[in-house]
Parts: C-alpha cells; structure tokens; sequence
C-alpha cells in the first residue's frame, strides 16, 4: 500500500496536479484584501498631500517670474492680463523679455484649475492663490485654499 501511495504522488506531481486548495486561496485573498483596505487611504492621503506640496512651489515659481516681469516692464500685470502675461507677450508691452513661465501649464494648479491673480487697480500689491482641491473658497485640510507669500509689491 505504502508503494502506490508513493506511485500516486509522482504520477501527480509530473502530470501537474498539485496545486493549492480552495481555502488556501482564500487565506491569500482575504490577506491581500486587508493590505489595500490599509495601504490604499494612505497612498491617497499622500497623493493629496503632494498636490498641495506642488502648489506651494509653483506659487514661489509664479512669484518669481511675477518679480522678474517687474523688473522688466516696471510693473507687475494688470489684474486684465492676468498671469497669461507672464507666458504671452501683452499688448503694448515695449520691453519683453518673456516667457517668464518656461511651461504655459505652470499657471494651472495641481487639480487642473486656473490659479487666480488679484490686483488692486493703482496698487503695487498682488495676490496668487489656488482654491485648492474642491474649487470653492475657503475649505479645510486638502481643500482648503493655497496662497502665495504675503501681498507683494
């Protein structure tokens, strides 16, 4: 008897039946389930954290081609031009010495939205902010909305 055991198992293993069970399967399964049911909320928690971090940088960028449109034209864009100044040529403007942006999508935030740019007519100040991930102003965590250093000018 101890023989045809011993015949089974090799007849078996050669012709490729050995295999795992149904439960084993399902241990697996049910293990994988609970690693993305925990891995899954924190990828997305940093997916949403380095879009604000992405923000934060490309509002320093702006500033700074905003300084750098300053210098050569005297004075930073009228709220009418907007930040489309800093990638296009305005008109009437002499000495240009643009594109200030080396991307044109360098003036849409990380969520695919246009960032705003306030200017006070006659005012040196301006403001550059995002509204952040749901759009609207003010929000919380994520959405909450995304400014620029302190008003420049």
């Amino acid at each position: 008897m101890k023989r045809c055991w011993s015949q089974y198992r090799a007849t078996r293993d050669r012709h490729g039946e050995a295999g795992f069970t149904l439960v084993e399967l399902l241990v697996v399964l049910a293990i994988l389930g609970l690693l993305v049911a925990i891995a899954v909320p924190r990828v997305i928690g940093y997916l949403e954290g380095s879009k604000v971090k992405t923000a934060e940088i490309q509002l320093a960028q702006i500033e700074s081609a905003l300084d750098l449109y300053r210098l050569d034209l005297g004075d930073f864009p009228s709220e009418a031009q907007g930040l489309k100044a800093l990638v296009e040529k305005p008109d009437g403007a002499r000495i240009w010495n643009g594109p200030y942006l080396s991307r044109a999508d360098g003036v849409i935030d990380p969520w695919g939205k246009a960032y705003f740019y306030k200017r006070t007519a006659g005012s040196k100040d301006y403001r550059v902010y995002s509204l952040g991930a749901d759009g609207t102003e003010g929000g919380e965590a994520d959405a909450a909305d995304i400014y620029g250093s302190a008003l420049r000018g």
